[in-house]
């Protein structure tokens, strides 16, 4: 099998916006080259990839990440068995859970004390951390715990159970799991490394923050008897920016992750193809929610160029090192960017004896990205997808 790795760079303008946003506020910024850069962190756009999976794949495909994992479980047992009440089946999803992952399920350190002195019903049992399960391990766990109901007390302390709980947790993966990874501080043996890197996206040029200043008007003040002052003042951070986002996919490790594929009924070539489709969709196309409904900065990419290498992943962040600067002769940031990459692509390549055949596809909008046509074969999306799929099953053939 020849070795794959799969990587994206996009370059995308947001207007006035706050796509992510730190502890006090402020746009998330990085200081690179001498000067303070917009910045987007890698888990903001994760997040945003991870949930725009869910317009692409079908749930059996996805898992779900969450402290509520027993709740989550006892849903399932309960369909499972309709005659296990609540309280049992909230036991069951625990224990199982726990021997599948060696965590500790217990109820959350908090008052059930309701309203003058009653007490409410005890909440349920939650991990002390996110905890990431498919649907398939979960569907698997349930079918176990429904098994363990009525069973002797001391059904989940048989090795053989043990072992049987630990392979349900650890095999199947999603695909989100199997990209983005797992880590089970009580099980280090579950883990599974993240087949997809996501760098922070900076902007290629200086950003500095701003500041808006807002009001907003009470509609039910009367102009002859209250004061005409706003009913409430504000101030919202902001900045806009040309950014350099990539990305890096070792189908390798993928396709190791997913092991077999999550159907019987499809080639072992097939789950791989699908995971990294929706991936490239999705990370072009989302876009983190930070104060979105305030600045409604909806944009898609300028441009994007996907390589599918069979050695090491490359970053050309370091084409913009040197901020790229807004001048008459040159235009704006977009434009300016789009030639600095396109002229420091083959170059680096070039200096580092990178003379492989890597196929290269380039998806771009606009006069200002006419520069990056020659790296690669221009596409639209559809056909960018299409064309990164058949690669992607070309390459796993024989393998």
């Amino acid at each position: 099998m020849i070795r794959t790795v799969l990587e994206l760079h996009v370059l995308q303008t947001v207007p006035p916006s706050c796509l992510n946003r730190d502890d006090t506020g402020t746009p998330k910024t990085a200081l690179y080259g001498g000067v303070r850069r917009a910045r987007v962190s890698s888990q903001a756009w994760k997040r945003a990839t991870r949930q725009r999976f869910h317009d692409l794949l079908d749930p059996s495909d996805l898992g779900v990440r969450t402290r509520k994992v027993a709740e989550l479980l006892t849903e399932r047992i309960t369909r499972l068995d309709g005659t296990i009440e609540q309280a049992r089946a909230w036991e069951l999803a625990a224990e199982t859970i726990q021997t599948a992952t060696g965590s500790k399920i217990e109820p959350p350190k908090r008052k059930t004390e309701g309203a003058k002195g009653k007490t409410e019903a005890a909440p349920a049992p939650e991990s002390k951390y996110l905890m990431f399960l498919s649907a398939h391990q979960l569907d698997g766990l349930a079918e176990l715990a429904v098994k363990a109901h009525g069973a002797p007390k001391d059904f989940f302390k048989d090795k053989a159970i043990k072992d049987q709980a630990r392979q349900i947790a650890n095999s199947r993966h999603s695909v989100d799991i199997a990209l983005f990874g797992r880590m089970v501080a009580d099980g280090a043996d579950i883990n599974v490394d993240a087949a997809a890197q996501v760098a922070h996206a900076i902007s290629v040029h200086q950003a500095d923050n701003e500041s808006d200043y807002y009001t907003a008007v009470d509609d039910y003040k009367k102009r002859e008897t209250d004061d005409l002052g706003a009913g409430m003042i504000g101030t919202v951070e902001f900045n806009s920016a040309t950014l350099y986002r990539y990305a890096a996919v070792d189908v390798d490790l993928l396709r190791k992750n997913l092991g077999k594929g999550l159907r019987e009924d499809e080639p072992v070539t097939e789950p791989v193809r699908r995971a990294v489709e929706a991936f490239v969709e999705s990370f072009i196309t989302s876009l983190p929610t930070g104060k979105i409904n305030t600045f409604g900065n909806h944009t898609l990419p300028d441009a994007v160029v996907v390589k599918v290498r069979s050695s090491r992943p490359i970053n050309f962040v370091a084409a913009f090192e040197e901020p790229c600067r807004v001048e008459p002769e040159i235009g704006g940031h977009v434009r300016q960017a789009s030639q600095t990459l396109a002229s420091y692509v083959p170059e680096l390549e070039r200096a580092y004896g990178i003379t492989e055949d890597a196929p290269c596809w380039v998806l771009r909008v606009g006069k200002n990205t006419e520069a990056l046509s020659g790296l690669g074969i221009e596409v639209p999306l559809r056909e960018l997808i299409a064309a990164i799929g058949a690669e992607i099953v070309q390459r796993q053939d024989g393998a």
